[in-house]
């Protein structure tokens, strides 16, 4: 089926800017992506799941121009030890980069990988993005498939003594960024990955995640706090038996956020939460679009999503469980809540169940609302001022959903990055 015309155009449009590698192991897999891109096209505000987040700037040729945003705030993660990993506006920065040598795991840049004929990356790179655009088309994440030139791939073969710390810099305000990062967690391994910084103007990052039996992940994100920056991010995972996978994203500014979570069953008895918490002030729009497959027995998956919008802020939940036949004793559990500090901001939510095994216990729940009257009255009366009462019963707010970092280290570093941000802000 033809496209429409305006999607055609601005499909058309997008790509005429790009440039594709077509040598080297991984080109088959671009080609196939950027098949996908020229059938499903750009998406628009008649896309089923784009109808609440204009993606105009997002599928635009030109990216909008960002001003960097000038802080002597110390990055996120700066008090860890960490193996450092650096792109700047998109590109490895080798020589503000930790030498990429960890027990445990070997990591690679995707450029590096490009020219061998065979690597492990290939049996993942754009398989798993391809295998998450069903039933949902996702054509950014295969544009980004297509097209990104740079990132990293991971492959854990035992429990690294420190996390992987993934650092984006934006440095120009016209910048136009696409990573791809690819992941591979072997049986019985385990490791951290953390992510932090604004990375582009514009910014579109895929992150392909296969865990295998009894392998655990645990990645958290703090995205960059650069209030004109644009970013769509997609995470595609694939768990085997008995594995873990646990995700945290927390946002703070940014004029367009869209955080893009598939994971797919495939194990029994594994374990996937997916889990953010965004603050919101102004010109400011957050969409977390989540799909969960269960395809094993006893899996548990859990969807925990809070928002503090303010100032005619926006937010967007997309969530759905989709069970299929077979998939008994499946635990499934939804979440997402906003806070809202004043009559001018707004919450849409579509939460969804889709089930077809008898032997199950899902659920799903959202709710918007103001700050409780009663509990800022009692820590008033306490002698606690307004402002950091308020501040205080929003930390609370957003607790359900930090409590899913499983480090409490890193924990309390999101808490008190949100209570700085938060009194500053007041």
């Amino acid at each position: 089926m033809a496209l429409p015309e305006l999607k055609q155009t601005t499909t058309e449009a997008r790509l005429a800017s790009l440039s594709m590698n077509e040598s080297g192991c991984l080109a088959a897999a671009r080609r196939a992506a950027l098949s996908r891109v020229q059938t499903m096209g750009l998406p628009d505000r008649r896309d089923e799941y784009w109808k609440y987040t204009r993606p105009d700037t997002l599928t635009s040729a030109e990216a909008p121009k960002a001003a960097v945003l000038d802080s002597d705030e110390a990055p996120m993660f700066d008090q860890f030890d960490r193996l450092k990993i650096v792109f700047v506006d998109g590109v490895f920065d080798a020589a503000a980069s930790d030498d990429l040598t960890l027990e445990g795991v070997s990591i690679e840049r995707l450029a590096d990988i490009e020219g061998k004929d065979i690597h492990w990356a290939k049996e993942i790179f754009g398989v798993l993005e391809a295998r998450g655009q069903s039933p949902v088309e996702r054509p950014l994440a295969a544009l980004n498939t297509a097209f990104a030139a740079d990132g990293v791939v991971i492959h854990v073969t035992g429990k690294p003594s420190k996390p992987i710390n993934l650092v984006y810099r934006h440095e120009s305000d016209s910048s136009d960024a696409m990573l791809h990062h690819v992941i591979k967690v072997e049986n019985g391994a385990e490791a951290t990955v953390l992510e932090n910084g604004p990375a582009a103007s514009r910014f579109n990052t895929a992150m392909e995640i296969d865990v295998a039996d009894t392998g655990t992940l645990h990645l958290v994100r703090a995205q960059g706090r650069d209030h004109e920056r644009r970013a769509a991010t997609h995470m595609f995972a694939r768990l085997g038996r008995e594995s873990v996978f646990k995700s945290f994203t927390l946002t703070v500014n940014g004029v367009l956020t869209r955080n893009e979570a598939i994971v797919e069953f495939l194990g029994d008895d594994a374990v996937a939460h997916i889990a953010g918490a965004c603050v919101g002030d102004g010109n400011f729009h957050h969409d977390d679009t989540v799909f969960i497959t269960h395809d094993a027995v006893n899996c548990e998956s859990r969807q925990v999503f809070k928002k503090v919008l303010r100032n005619g802020a926006i937010g967007v939940f997309q969530g759905k469980i989709l069970v299929k036949a077979g998939a008994q004793k499946t635990d499934g559990y939804q979440i997402s809540q906003s806070l809202l500090l004043d009559d001018d901001s707004q919450f849409l939510a579509k939460p969804e169940l889709e089930i077809y095994a008898d032997d199950v216990a899902c659920s799903h729940g959202s709710t918007s609302g103001a700050i409780d009257e009663e509990g800022l009255f009692y820590l008033r009366s306490r002698g606690v001022p307004e402002a950091e009462a308020t501040d205080l019963m929003t930390l609370a707010f957003l607790a359900e959903a930090v409590e899913e970092i499983d480090s409490p280290d890193i924990a309390a570093s999101i808490n008190d990055r949100l209570y700085g941000w938060l009194a500053r802000r007041s």
